[in-house]
């Protein structure tokens, strides 16, 4: 049977996240402790030796290569940002840390504050996370009286529940006030981020993952998974599984150990169809997929993306295209509007994947489908467009039968569980 490895979150369910005192008689903050011993230029390049921490958010850029260019710019102000703003349909796996172990995360921040040579931080935290919101309170207030935070400022920020703040220049707009819309890239975050000065934007996982890469050191991390993409990852499990729960995992995993392994497979004797891995950004894969690591370059080759960590699987009784109904509807809502491929990209593909579902549509409408996809994933001015197709199009990949059935105007079952 398939074994956790928990690193992140290893004091989950051992420790009360309202109390400090659990946390350090855990060995909590004797990394931040170790980190502000050592020389910042060295911290960064242990981190970057780990064999690439990439960050656990869904964007897998290297974390060492991002504090690096943050420190070598020189400037009286730097910052860093934890985002916690979780709103990829279907994963969970930052509230998790947020609500269970919350001085990790702020470990890792002030870890990551010395290294760049920062003084102010900040956590956007989801909006509808309440009660994540009152425990991080909560852990920076009881930091700050213990003299850990050693003048580092952590604010608390709430969002307002915008999907496209999860991108890290959107959330750095909120931050500022503004509405929230990415920025043009270049200039960077790490160079020109909040507020116009450098700017380290980690997720929640990445920095509760640092400690524990501080304290053991490097080849400790990078002998753990995936060669490439290194350490475990935290995954939530939901739809047509019997044990709907979350997992952290070595990143060699496959998804079959993690569906059948920890998952305890399909229920009522059903067969799997597909599995959608990251969230409704990302795509699905097939049964004949399912041997695939869930490391980030072996997802990307098979056409899926790691993304969030969501981990949604579907039995042999659902139509695709009914699931791409709300998938499409979603992304039409959760469009800011700044670009117009995405703005009104997103509201027609609505409307075609609609129409398919209602069997009111024709193959031509398939074939509009497909140029329109094209087209917001060329031209989208963010993530967020680029990615709002990428489940349809991988559908239409693996599933192009569920699309005739509806084309044809035979009767389909019902949605998949959440």
């Amino acid at each position: 049977m398939t074994q956790e490895m928990r690193i992140t979150l290893k004091n989950v369910g051992h420790i009360d996240p309202r109390k400090i005192d659990d946390y350090i008689l855990a060995g909590g903050y004797k990394a931040l402790e170790k980190a502000r011993q050592a020389d910042p230029t060295e911290l960064i390049k242990e981190v970057e030796r780990t064999g690439r921490l990439r960050g656990r958010g869904g964007a897998g850029f290297n974390t060492g290569l991002k504090w690096r260019s943050a420190a070598a710019t020189v400037t009286e102000q730097k910052y860093v940002v934890c985002n916690a703003d979780e709103g990829e349909p279907g994963t969970y796996k930052d509230r998790i840390i947020l609500e269970n172990d919350p001085h990790s995360i702020i470990e890792g921040m002030l870890i990551c504050a010395y290294a760049i040579g920062a003084t102010q931080a900040y956590i956007y935290c989801r909006g509808e996370y309440r009660n994540a919101y009152e425990l991080l309170e909560n852990a920076i207030n009881q930091a700050v009286a213990k003299g850990l935070t050693e003048g580092v400022h952590i604010r608390l920020v709430s969002g307002a529940g915008s999907y496209v703040c999860g991108e890290e220049t959107a959330l750095i707009e909120s931050l500022e006030g503004k509405r929230g819309e990415p920025r043009l890239k270049p200039p960077y975050p790490t160079t020109e981020g909040f507020r116009g000065k450098p700017t380290v934007v980690n997720n929640v996982e990445t920095f509760a993952t640092i400690p524990s890469i501080v304290d053991k050191g490097a080849d400790w991390f990078k002998g753990i998974g995936a060669p490439k993409y290194p350490g475990t990852k935290i995954f939530a499990l939901s739809g047509d599984v019997k044990n709907r729960t979350y997992a952290e995992v070595p990143t060699d995993t496959s998804l079959r150990d993690i569906i059948y392994g920890i998952g305890g497979g399909i229920p009522n004797g059903r067969k799997l169809k597909a599995v959608q891995i990251g969230g409704s950004s990302c795509g699905f894969l097939p049964n004949d997929l399912l041997d695939t690591p869930i490391d980030f370059d072996s997802l990307a080759k098979a056409g899926a993306a790691l993304g969030a960590g969501a981990v949604l699987v579907i039995d042999d009784s659902h139509n695709i295209v009914d699931i791409l109904v709300s998938i499409a509807d979603f992304f039409a809502n959760e469009s800011c509007g700044k670009c117009v491929p995405c703005r009104e990209g997103s509201m027609r593909m609505a409307d075609l994947i609609g129409r398919i579902a209602e069997g009111k549509a024709n193959k031509q409408d398939v074939d509009l489908i497909r140029r329109l996809a094209e087209y917001m994933q060329t031209s989208s001015f963010c993530p967020l467009g680029q990615s709002a197709t990428t489940a349809i199009t991988s559908a239409l990949k693996y599933f192009e039968e569920d699309f005739n059935t509806k084309l044809q105007g035979k009767e389909v079952l019902s949605h998949v569980q959440s």
